[in-house]
């Protein structure tokens, strides 16, 4: 078995003035995939007959599981080649996180395949061996990592782990319509070169609010953010949201920047939170009709991510 945890959009992401400056920052939440692999050694294993020839013993469920049966086949392989045994299986991917939305349901449904396929077979997945594997596939968020991360999502590698926050909530809603996470990240930035030093300002000061636990800081970083990100993808909530974010007296507005959801932080340790939560709960329906309350993930920063690192619960394991 493996788990991953999803995130609420990003905290912040854009370019950085650096090659392959493409970069975000996640905001976990309590959203899980979990995955099951049971596996099984594939007719004609030790005949010969090459790698390729063990796919069609992996079957995915859903069968429109199609990324996370593609890493499961490339570690059968990864598999084979250790051991010289061909094995396939059953892959079971069940999700609790919208797919579309720009909540890493795909990041997460590969992290959670990974550590399952690779605990069933005593294949060591690593951050860096699951990064490698996953930069085959797709642009990536950081959810291999129990922490807020900074990350760059187009080469799927890990910039630098910046910690944890306390718990907040997440008053949601979604725009309509979902986004291809593959088709979005070929879109040209139209981001200047003042816009990239400011990113890495607000990645700098981020890394500092995230350090001193600062949420009125986290808030208006994020809702700064997705300010900018007007220009590549825009959201015609956005002004609305943060007008609504004023009037309950939340911290800042948080999206999606390559997806269609946005929400309000809230403070959950505020005494008024109650007060708060609902009334930014009515104002953001009479807005955008549905409304979602989320909670943040406070993980243990820059723990290890073994096996099923990231279990709802706080499990730090799998059975």
């Amino acid at each position: 078995m493996g788990a991953a945890f999803g995130t609420f959009g990003e905290l912040l992401q854009g370019v950085l003035p650096e090659e392959d400056g493409d970069f975000l920052v996640t905001l976990p939440i309590a959203r899980w995939t979990m995955a099951t692999f049971r596996p099984e050694l594939a007719s004609g294993s030790g005949s010969g007959s090459g790698p390729s020839s063990g796919f069609r013993d992996v079957e995915v469920r859903p069968a429109g599981k199609t990324k996370a049966l593609r890493l499961a086949r490339a570690i059968c392989e990864l598999a084979e080649r250790q051991t010289g045994l061909r094995a396939g299986g059953t892959l079971r991917v069940n999700s609790v996180i919208p797919e579309g939305k720009g909540l890493a349901s795909s990041s997460a449904d590969l992290v959670a395949t990974a550590r399952a396929v690779g605990q069933a077979l005593r294949v060591e997945m690593p951050p860096a061996r699951i990064e490698r594997l996953l930069a085959d596939i797709e642009p990536t968020d950081g959810v291999l990592y129990p922490a807020i991360v900074a990350f760059h999502h187009r080469t799927v590698r890990l910039r630098g782990v910046l910690g944890s926050l306390p718990v907040m909530a997440v008053v949601g809603i979604d725009e309509g319509g979902s986004v291809d996470t593959v088709d979005f990240n070929r879109i040209p930035k139209p981001f200047t070169l003042a816009d990239r030093h400011e990113y890495a300002r607000l990645l700098d000061r981020l890394a500092c609010a995230v350090r001193r636990r600062d949420l009125a800081e986290v808030g208006r970083i994020s809702t700064r953010s997705a300010e900018m990100n007007q220009l590549l993808r825009h959201k015609w909530s956005l002004e609305p949201m943060r007008e609504i974010c004023r009037e309950v007296g939340g911290l800042g507005v948080a999206v999606a920047h390559s997806g269609t959801t946005l929400g309000i932080l809230l403070d959950t340790d505020d005494p008024s939170y109650t007060q708060r939560v609902t009334a930014a709960a009515q104002a953001c329906g009479e807005l955008a009709g549905g409304v979602t309350v989320y909670r943040t993930l406070s993980l243990p920063g820059g723990a290890g991510i073994s096996g099923g690192a990231g279990l709802p619960g706080g499990a730090a394991g799998v059975a």
